[in-house]
């Protein structure tokens, strides 16, 4: 097992990662405040790992509730987190009992905005279940629902008490949710940790395979990124904004196409193409950047060309993000493969035109 923390003072928790470490729940206990958990997973992870999860838990004497959701980005929204409502009240859950996100980055989005708001506050840890949410959504805190005007954009900071990422479930993984999530990993190499990128290049296939080294070593190194970047920036007012080089094109695409089409790994693989493409045109990328970019991507099986909805479309969705400022549209580009920064330099004809040739 290897363990990382997140440094926030006295909100700081750790991450541990390894293979087999969701059967073991004395890994848990400690983080719980009282023996009242109620446990949240959806209809595609629970028949696979609710029960010996669960019973796991029993055996250590905690009082657990059950509650599952319907899968998919489609039910990221207010009916389906009101069902955790329903169950914690219907359960008489009180402010003591911990939430546990059992599942990817919707099932974690989704209970940890419960948490932040059920009785104002409740403890949770996350037990991410897909590469995508153990390499970034399960760390750090950001959780939201999406609104059909713009993903992501009704939620809360809000931390866990523990990420615990078993990588032995990847196996069980589809090989699109791979796929997927390996676009946020390659993420942190672009921005932020060069070497990191060199390895995923030379380590691709393996990844691909399901490697159980080269995945934890992914897993591992990419929370490490995200854990310093958190710490030094936890409510997204500077350097963790970085962490969203292609999402402003991505979101876009998932809003478009209507949430679920595209995963999300896939839109922000097309969405990092997009700005590597602007970045070249502002003169910070080469050619051989923008290829390597692309080609590290397609080497990944992920798209490298937007969905066909039309500049004006993509700039529409795109006034809605978070990043935009007094009307102001900031991006995260690529000052040079390995260096991410957020301006507001880039044209709307540059931009226009980086959508148009990459869609």
């Amino acid at each position: 097992m290897r363990t990382l923390n997140v440094e926030l003072d006295n909100r700081s928790y750790p991450i541990r990662i390894g293979a087999g470490v969701l059967s073991d729940p004395g890994l848990i206990v400690p983080y719980l405040k009282t023996r009242r958990v109620a446990v949240v997973t959806n209809d595609v992870v629970g028949p696979l790992y609710l029960a010996p999860f669960v019973a796991g838990l029993e055996a250590k004497g905690l009082l657990v509730t059950q509650i599952v959701l319907p899968d998919g980005e489609a039910h990221k929204d207010w009916p389906t987190l009101n069902l955790i409502f329903d169950g914690l009240l219907g359960e008489r859950c009180d402010r003591s009992t911990t939430l546990i996100a059992l599942g990817g980055g919707v099932v974690g989005d989704m209970v940890g905005f419960a948490a932040a708001t059920y009785q104002r506050g409740v403890p949770f840890i996350q037990v991410p279940t897909t590469l995508l949410s153990q390499v970034d959504s399960s760390v750090g805190g950001k959780t939201a629902i999406n609104h059909p005007l713009g993903k992501n954009m009704i939620g809360a900071f809000y931390q866990p008490k523990l990420v615990l990422a078993d990588t032995s479930v990847l196996n069980t993984l589809p090989d699109r949710e791979l796929k997927a999530g390996l676009a946020e990993v390659i993420k942190y190499g672009l921005i932020r940790d060069l070497p990191f990128l060199d390895w995923i290049e030379a380590n691709i296939a393996r990844l691909l395979a399901r490697d159980p080294d080269a995945l934890a070593e992914a897993v591992e190194r990419s929370c490490r990124n995200k854990a310093e970047v958190v710490a030094a920036d936890e409510t997204e007012q500077g350097e963790r904004a970085t962490l969203n080089l292609g999402h402003t094109f991505g979101h876009a695409i998932e809003t478009g196409m209507g949430y679920g089409q595209w995963l999300h790994g896939e839109a922000v693989a097309a969405g990092v193409v997009m700005a590597a493409d602007l970045s070249r045109r502002l003169g910070w990328l080469s050619d051989a950047d923008v290829e390597r970019v692309r080609a590290i991507h397609e080497r990944a099986g992920l798209p490298v060309k937007g969905a066909p909805l039309g500049a004006d479309r993509y700039l529409e969705l795109m006034a809605h993000d978070k990043k935009v400022t007094d009307g102001t549209l900031r991006l995260v580009l690529l000052r040079q493969i390995g260096r991410a920064v957020i301006t507001s330099e880039a044209a709307s004809a540059d931009i226009r035109a980086s959508i148009e040739a990459c869609c």
